[in-house]
């Protein structure tokens, strides 16, 4: 047997061996691919609400496609407030000859989708003028058309979809490297021995735990400034409230990448479950932290995420950097993250018994 052949059956013979690696290998594919498929096989239009006063032309709201709701108020409210509790889209008004639309714009694709609904409802509210006074009008005369005074809840009319994405998809990429850091650190010192002589002395396990999260706490804020100044400047980002509440967040997201990267090493008996368990902890949550709209997303499914960090942190930077808003709208948010991390270390640290043989 050649040289090649002889590796090829080791190796054939070395996967066999490794069950648990040979399992990773065929059925990870299939639970990304059961859970792109959950995500977006429940779904495949996205749902339109514009708000009218009952004073409106219904020739404007019978003519709006059929898949947009249309609720009618009796008196005109307070829109920012209106457009929030009622997840409006828009809110269309109709004074003298033009019209006043109000877009909440906090989902710029789902925006586009509403300002073609209500061109749709413009298009509709001309043709009936047209044919009402057409035969009265000399065929010289100029036939008037409805003015569209524009506004907008969030953003403006140059908002993108990035624009709304990047608080989220933020906040995954720095708990995903956070937590990769922390693990690889952890398990190094496991593998080194380092970790057994320190747990050797007559040193606490929280003090370890606390000690390692601690050393780790420098970093996690080099990063968070690093990643807030190259948003700003490099990517010019704009963010709507307040710089502190950013950076609160961003290091509440670092500190749970953090602790939930020490739980994972803790729980790693070698590298390949170590992967294993981060992806287990990653993957979800890219799926259900706001990356895909949840118009998308089944409500059953949808409610999954709450059991992830990264929802309520997607949930808490898309109050600040999108919409302006500040503790009021995201003391639940703040609160579940500081949860996650107690959550997370006391498992460590309950963890770290286990590898105490003193």
């Amino acid at each position: 047997m050649t040289g090649v052949g002889t590796i090829a059956v080791q190796t054939f013979r070395s996967m066999l061996g490794n069950i648990k690696m040979l399992l990773w290998v065929l059925l990870a594919p299939l639970v990304v691919i059961t859970l792109m498929y959950l995500v977006f096989d429940v779904k495949n239009e996205t749902d339109i609400r514009i708000g009218v006063p009952d004073t409106m032309d219904p020739t404007f709201t019978e003519g709006l496609p059929e898949d947009v709701e249309v609720l009618t108020y009796e008196l005109t409210p307070v829109l920012d407030t209106l457009l929030d509790t009622h997840e409006l889209d828009a809110f269309v008004s109709m004074e003298d000859k033009g019209l006043n639309v109000t877009y909440k714009n906090e989902d710029p694709p789902k925006t586009a989708a509403a300002e073609q609904a209500v061109e749709t409802g413009v298009r509709a509210v001309e043709d009936e003028r047209l044919k009402g006074i057409m035969a009265a009008l000399p065929e010289e005369a100029e036939i008037p058309k409805i003015e569209i005074e524009t506004s907008f809840l969030y953003g403006d009319s140059a908002s993108t979809f990035f624009e709304k994405m990047f608080p989220i998809l933020t906040g995954l990429v720095l708990f995903f490297f956070v937590m990769v850091f922390t693990c690889l650190t952890l398990f190094r010192e496991r593998s080194s021995g380092t970790l057994e002589r320190v747990l050797a002395t007559s040193i606490r396990r929280s003090e370890v735990i606390l000690g390692y999260l601690t050393g780790l706490g420098l970093f996690i804020l080099l990063e968070t400034v690093l990643l807030v100044l190259y948003a700003i400047y490099l990517l010019d980002v704009t963010i709507a409230g307040s710089m502190i509440w950013v950076f609160v967040i961003y290091i509440l997201v670092s500190f749970s990448g953090a602790a939930a990267g020490m739980l994972i090493a803790l729980l790693s008996k070698s590298e390949v479950r170590m992967m294993v368990l981060i992806l287990l902890v990653t993957v979800p949550q890219i799926f259900l932290s706001g990356l895909i709209p949840f118009d998308y997303i089944g409500d059953w499914f949808n409610n999954i995420g709450y059991g992830f960090p990264l929802r309520y942190a997607g949930d808490a930077l898309t109050e600040v950097m999108i919409k302006g808003n500040s503790w009021s709208y995201i003391w639940n948010e703040l609160l579940a993250l500081a949860l996650f991390i107690i959550g997370f270390t006391v498992l460590s640290i309950l963890g770290l018994k286990k590898h105490r043989r003193v």
